[in-house]
């Protein structure tokens, strides 16, 4: 796998930064498109991260700060299509969940697009067990939320 440069994506970003997580984000999910206020938005409560391979934009990845008593935090790697298969979601997530434990999580999930059979694979051979589906309200796209089964990870 070739190095890749990542970028945090913050409140303060340009334009240029939050288009291309937007990008991803929105090539990836396409049953919820973001609009740039929208990523401003994330971008000033949520760990934003960009990733470029040789100057080419790969991927991004959100971490939601933990929340809750059990202080829940949600980690989110996306990797383009043509450049998947290449250890860079691995990347990714392991950024992801440093972070996430950086920032106190104690439990850690997940959400993948129930189409995105690549995602849920990618979540399940990284130690994730469903724990729900549903769909957003007046949505018919289907969502699964994960959560990291550290015990049977051997973490």
């Amino acid at each position: 796998m070739t190095a890749l440069d990542i970028q945090h994506v913050d409140g303060a970003a340009g334009d240029e930064q939050l288009e291309a997580w937007r990008y991803v984000h929105n090539t990836i999910i396409p049953a919820h498109v973001l609009s740039l206020d929208d990523v401003r938005e994330r971008a000033a409560r949520h760990h934003l991260e960009l990733a470029y391979s040789g100057g080419e934009l790969i991927g991004n990845s959100t971490v939601r700060p933990p929340s809750g008593d059990d202080a829940t935090a949600m980690v989110i790697a996306r990797v383009l299509a043509e450049h998947r298969g290449r250890g860079h979601g691995g990347h990714l997530y392991e950024r992801a969940l440093l972070k996430a434990r950086e920032l106190g999580a104690r439990v850690i999930e997940t959400c993948v697009l129930e189409s995105n059979e690549t995602g849920l694979r990618f979540a399940e051979k990284h130690g994730f067990v469903q724990i729900d589906r549903y769909q957003l309200d007046g949505d018919t796209a289907w969502w699964v939320d994960l959560r990291l089964d550290e015990e049977a990870c051997g973490k």
